[in-house]
């Protein structure tokens, strides 16, 4: 028997199916070792070694994998192929206590290590014919990354935990990327709008065509100012409405005719296949998608898809990638179904360079693996979102093969010549442009905004007509805020991170409450923004775009074995600590997290103090613990009175009021400290309870601040859902029916299993 060793079980199931009855597929799932979590398990001393341990959750697989290796000829490791891919094969290598078939290494048993892009029949062949050694380059880099990053972690965290509160953390990459996102919006915040006109004419050829309104509609179009006498007008060039007013009244009485025609053909072509970076950036401004949901998705298409009857086959090739590359088999694939589909003209073989100088994650971009199996062939076998993904890496691989889209674009320049009491003149510059396509090539497949605009034809010198003079306000806009798409295209700009670590990145801050997303767009948190402060002020290496992006070459230069990891690391931490201990002495934790007011506590006549707390600013008296007023402070950063409801206390009388707390808000009673009665602030779904009969299905939150379901009348009643009730009763076995997955009604009791 000969062991194979991959990752996931899906995966292992896909490769399972190419191989005879000799192989043995088996999981690993994931990493099955790591740094401790105790402590930070890195020998400082004995130059940074790692102690690495197996952790529970892996350890019942591990023991299986050892019986397995054990009855094995032969154990090929087969991860991924990045660099933590060939980590997890090492720490096989080393746990299953595996070496190469000459190895001194007592009671070693032989190992191959194998990679491959795709998960398919072909692909998993050829690999077992040019198996490898693992490469100690790849998981030096790896263990590189993972020791920096845990220093950083296990030294400033706490200095964070001793200097602002309890519970933050701080990361070598993330602090980069929150760093990026609050200076955005310190630049919102300083952006002051700057008000600017845009002057517009519509204008037609000469002729009665208001007759015929199809004719008339035909022959008008759009033209914009562009120049003043020979003086180029910018966006902005028009400051005030008075301006606009004036030069309105000089356009009105104008004489027009063409001044130039420009014809030409203009050709546009198709973007290059997908890297992990850009399809992050695609599925988030075409999907929706955020880059965790785009990885999980992609990992799904890649390690296999139950296709009926052909069985689980891998859809896509690897996705972390920054490689642009694409094998001849998949182009000649690419080429055969462009020629038959649309025909010989539309095809147009391409080949594309990385522009990233690390580029070495992969050998390949991100494509199907049989770009002949088009989505529609699939649709049936795959949920929406996996559909709509695959859709958009097909389209894109394919339309990267495809001939370009050919426009006939024209421009026409119009002269309006203002003549005042036959001695001023002033000429008059106005633009119009249009484009029509000739031929749709690469769009047919993988279309992108672009709008057609039909000018009538006119000739130099041809007399025109206007019908009337449009002017427009506007105020110049701040820099946008952050969307997952554009700060991914920003760490890969500056060299930050690698394609498999840009949704963890993306995660750990939202996670963290460094940031937020509304409506798409990262806000900082007030808490992001301190510990921001601190980081920039006192530890600017950490957060230094160009030392983080150094620090990316050089494990790079790990990874191509160009200069060894210890080094690294050593030149890193000798400085860093020091800094820290400077700092630790240095800094006092009140002048990071309270600030003095002007405003005197009615309690007790103490000033009052601002302070940062779990839930962000709050006013406190500085006599505190003698004296414990406290007031909330809103997002303008003015007092916020609490909210005052109908409901009484039923320990004292006095009103409830809305307060937030850690899950949240909840009423809590406005005689506090006196009575401390709190309420949870309930949501009713109108459902009676189907357990006691007497209350009502209300809303709820966990501690983690998952939603449920539950009776009003807890702890009476302990009948509680993690689905959404309906309000109908399940026809087969009575139970309450709640809302499941892709918009069906399910019965709440499992072991019924009706649904509708």
């Amino acid at each position: 028997m000969k062991l194979i060793i991959v990752e996931s079980p899906t995966k292992a199931k896909t490769i399972s199916r190419f191989l005879p009855e000799i192989y043995t597929v088996s999981s690993s799932y994931g990493h099955i070792r790591d740094l401790p979590k105790s402590k930070m398990g890195i020998d400082i001393e004995n130059n940074f070694k790692p102690e690495y341990e197996i952790s529970d959750k892996s350890k019942k697989q591990v023991n299986e994998l050892k019986k397995l290796a054990k009855k094995s000829q032969e154990t090929i490791l087969a991860t991924d192929e990045d660099r933590e891919g060939e980590a997890i094969a090492w720490h096989l290598a080393e746990v299953l206590n595996l070496g190469e078939a000459k190895s001194q290494k007592p009671k070693a048993k032989s190992y191959h290590r194998i990679v491959f892009h795709e998960i398919t029949k072909r692909a998993i062949l050829e690999a077992l014919k040019n198996p490898r050694k693992i490469d100690m380059n790849l998981v030096n880099a790896q263990q590189a990354r993972r020791i920096l990053d845990r220093l950083v972690g296990y030294e400033l965290s706490p200095f964070l935990w001793r200097k602002i509160r309890y519970g933050l953390s701080a990361g070598r990459v993330q602090s980069v990327a929150v760093r990026l996102i609050v200076e955005r919006e310190e630049e919102i915040r300083k952006f002051k709008p700057e008000e600017y006109w845009s002057i517009t004419t519509e204008i037609k050829k000469l002729g009665n065509w208001k007759i015929d309104n199809k004719e008339f509609e035909k022959n008008k179009f759009e033209a914009k100012l562009i120049k003043i006498n020979d003086k180029t007008i910018s966006k902005r060039g028009i400051k005030s409405k008075d301006e606009a007013e004036k030069i309105k009244k000089d356009l009105e009485k104008a004489h027009y005719q063409v001044e130039k025609v420009i014809k030409k053909e203009t050709k546009k072509n198709p973007l290059p296949p997908f890297t992990t970076s850009t399809l992050q950036q695609a599925a988030n401004n075409r999907l929706g998608f955020s880059a965790k949901q785009t990885m999980m998705f992609a990992q799904q298409l890649y390690e296999g898809i139950d296709l009926g009857t052909e069985g689980s086959i891998g859809l896509i090739t690897y996705m972390r990638t920054d490689s642009l590359n694409l094998s001849k088999d998949s182009l000649k694939s690419a080429e055969d179904y462009i020629k038959n589909k649309f025909g010989e003209k539309y095809v147009q073989q391409r080949f594309y360079k990385t522009k990233s100088k690390g580029a070495q994650e992969a050998h390949e971009a991100i494509r199907p693996t049989d770009p002949k199996r088009d989505p529609e062939s699939v649709k049936k076998y795959l949920d929406d979102r996996q559909y709509k993904l695959y859709k958009l890496i097909w389209e894109r691989m394919l339309a990267s093969q495809m001939a370009s889209s050919v426009s006939d674009s024209m421009v026409v320049n119009v002269l309006a010549k203002y003549v005042h009491n036959s001695s001023q003149e002033k000429n008059y510059i106005l633009r119009a442009t249009g484009s029509v396509i000739k031929f749709s090539g690469f769009l047919k497949v993988y279309p992108i905004k672009f709008e057609e605009v039909i000018l009538p034809e006119v000739k130099e010198r041809e007399k025109l007509d206007l019908i009337k003079v449009l002017t427009e306000q506007h105020f110049t806009q701040p820099p946008a805020r952050y969307t997952e798409a554009s700060l991914v295209k920003k760490m890969e700009q500056e060299g930050i991170g690698r394609p498999s670590t840009y949704a963890p990145i993306l995660s750990i801050i939202q996670e963290r409450g460094y940031v937020k997303k509304i409506e798409r767009k990262f806000h900082p948190k007030e808490i992001g923004e301190l510990v921001n402060k601190v980081l920039v002020e006192h530890f600017s290496k950490i957060v230094d775009l160009k030392f983080t992006a150094e620090m990316e070459k050089d494990l790079d230069k790990i990874a191509e074995g160009k200069i060894k990891w210890e080094p690294v690391i050593k030149n890193f931490y000798k400085s860093f600590k020091e800094n820290i201990m400077k700092k630790e002495k240095e800094i006092n934790k009140k002048d990071i997290i309270e600030e003095m007011t002007n405003e005197k506590c009615e309690k007790c006549g103490s000033p009052m103090v601002i302070k940062f707390g779990r839930f962000g600013k709050f006013m406190a008296c500085s006599n505190y613990p003698e004296c414990r007023n406290t007031k909330p402070i809103g997002n303008e950063g003015k007092i916020e009175e609490p909210e005052m409801t109908n409901e009484k206390c039923e320990k004292c009388g006095k009103p409830m009021v809305i307060k937030i707390g850690r899950y949240g808000k909840f009423l809590g009673c406005s005689g506090y400290p006196n009575c401390r009665n709190i309420k949870p602030i309930v949501k009713s779904t109108g459902i009676k309870c189907p357990k006691c009969g007497k209350g009502e299905i209300v809303e709820r939150k966990s501690k983690k601040g998952k939603i449920f379901y539950a009776c009003d009348q807890y702890p009476k009643c302990e009948f509680s859902l993690w689905d959404k009730p309906v309000g109908e009763i399940c026809p087969k076995c009575k139970s309450l029916m709640v809302f499941g997955a892709k918009g069906k009604i399910k019965c709440s009791n499992k072991e019924c299993g009706f649904e509708k």
